[in-house]
């Protein structure tokens, strides 16, 4: 799951409504002025969830046709890895001439990289696929926070994020059903496939908006950014370093320590040159924002990655049911994010996101317990219900505190570094959980097709994907304290 955010009014090239002009705590996100736009942008967000939660579940089924359950992961952080480049690409371009162009070009790499997974015949087409995707989805998440930045006043920004939050309701809940329906009697591909017919709708309504509201540079009458030649070296080089990581860590040989050490060498200076400095040691105020946001993104992620092919696997689910556990989810990540947006709960919103990561900490650590026959199947949805609404609150209100923190010409780049700590701390988490998961045989779950033969052999190579993630969720909650909420500046 995914959400955005914003920062102060006078961002905004021309908005019909500006801070300037709206009373303190008037207006709403579908008034006159925000309406077509909020619409718009929502249903971006739709389109996306719709795909998150359908690729999700089909994704077990596509690996093992493919004959790619050993390269599982890949299948994950391939999009992550590339989405760290369209970040950065997302925040230049959108701070040079606003955040249309890499909202559109980033919708169109969307569909064709589900087109091009959707069509594989190899496990290889089907993770570049994935990658492609990735790219565009990199460049719509932070061209969405430039919009947001742009077209909303600050007050009405937890209310756009709770509304991003609750169009994953539907998905979550229709997302599982539809997709494990559609693999089981027509076959994974219809999944990835069908998906992109769903882009025209969104596109239609949102670019035109957007145009009107939120195009040009930061301001009026401000001047057009240079390209930042440094940062796209550095983005090359996250990207480039994330992925050796990942390999080395699929490879378990020898050999993978060269990869392994030149992508740390690419991407330790890379990430010191793109986040905020006190990032990596959790440096009061911005720091510990961007820092926070990587963290509970990436335990959960990671461990939730790896709760379809566990159910499938371990416990002889079928796809659709395997989905279906993860579904109670949408609707409680929505309940979180709405929590967090009352202006009641503003005063004590570090207190709600400390509380948010131990929510996520120990749904993460209740979840492999399934693995026991003894235990129930559903404790697997009751711990991600309470998991995701854990999630709700933190990831929103990362989001909100990220734009206050952040000066106005900062927004696309300080929005870059909140989605490069996510992205990368998906990928660097999932290579750490898929060379655990391989080094213990995990691969070779893969041809389980019933439930019959659904022995749970090998558990221990899914315990040890969320165990670990457990514990850097619990790493969150002490970094949760560290966010200084009454600040207005990092």
């Amino acid at each position: 799951m995914s959400a955005l955010e914003p920062r102060d009014a006078d961002i905004a090239g021309p908005p019909p409504a500006s801070a300037a002009d709206a009373p303190a705590g008037g207006g709403s996100v579908l008034d006159r002025g925000h309406r077509a736009l909020s619409i718009g942008i929502v249903s971006v967000v739709l389109l996306i969830a719709f795909e998150a939660t359908a690729v999700g579940t089909a994704m077990p089924v596509a690996a093992r046709e493919l004959d790619g359950v050993s390269l599982y992961a890949f299948a994950f952080s391939a999009y992550f890895t590339t989405s760290l480049f369209g970040m950065v690409l997302a925040g230049q371009w959108s701070d040079r001439g606003g955040p249309l162009g890499p909202l559109a070009v980033g919708m169109s790499c969307f569909a064709a990289g589900l087109l091009l997974s959707g069509t594989a015949g190899a496990m290889w087409l089907f993770i570049l696929g994935r990658a492609v995707q990735g790219l565009g989805g990199g460049l719509v998440i932070v061209a969405l926070y430039v919009v947001i930045s742009r077209a909303y006043e600050e007050h009405l920004r937890p209310a756009i994020m709770a509304a991003f939050a609750a169009s994953w309701v539907v998905p979550s809940v229709v997302g599982p059903l539809a997709s494990g329906t559609i693999t089981e009697h027509l076959g994974w591909r219809w999944v990835f496939v069908g998906i992109p017919a769903l882009v025209v709708f969104p596109l239609a309504l949102a670019l035109p908006a957007i145009r009107r509201t939120a195009s040009g540079p930061a301001g009026p009458g401000a001047p057009v950014a240079p390209w930042d030649r440094r940062r796209i070296r550095l983005a090359l080089g996250i990207s480039a370093g994330a992925a050796l990581l990942q390999y080395a860590g699929q490879e378990l040989r020898w050999l993978s320590l060269l990869p392994a050490a030149v992508g740390a060498a690419l991407l330790v200076p890379a990430v010191r040159g793109l986040l905020p400095r006190g990032t990596y040691r959790a440096a009061r105020g911005l720091p510990s924002v961007v820092l926070l946001r990587g963290v509970a993104a990436g335990s959960f992620i990671a461990a939730e990655s790896f709760v379809p092919l566990m159910l499938v696997t371990q416990r002889g689910l079928s796809p659709t049911l395997a989905g279906l556990s993860l579904a109670v989810g949408g609707l409680t990540w929505a309940l979180g994010s709405w929590v967090q947006s009352r202006p009641r709960t503003e005063p004590y919103r570090e207190r709600l996101v400390v509380l948010g990561m131990v929510l996520v900490a120990t749904a993460i650590a209740a979840a492999p317990t399934v693995l026991l026959t003894a235990v129930p199947v559903w404790v697997v949805a009751a711990a991600w219900a309470w998991g995701c609404f854990g999630m709700g609150m933190v990831i929103a209100s990362t989001s909100v505190l990220l734009l206050k923190l952040s000066a106005p010409e900062e927004a696309g780049a300080n929005s870059a570094a909140l989605q490069i700590s996510d992205g990368l701390s998906n990928v660097l988490l999932l290579a750490l959980g898929g060379a655990a998961f391989a080094a213990l045989g995990g691969g070779t779950v893969g041809h389980v097709v019933s439930a019959d033969a659904a022995t749970g052999s090998h558990p221990a190579a899914f315990a040890a994907v969320f165990l670990p993630m457990a514990g850097v969720a619990a790493v969150g909650a002490w970094v949760a304290t560290r966010l200084d909420t009454g600040r207005t500046r990092g």
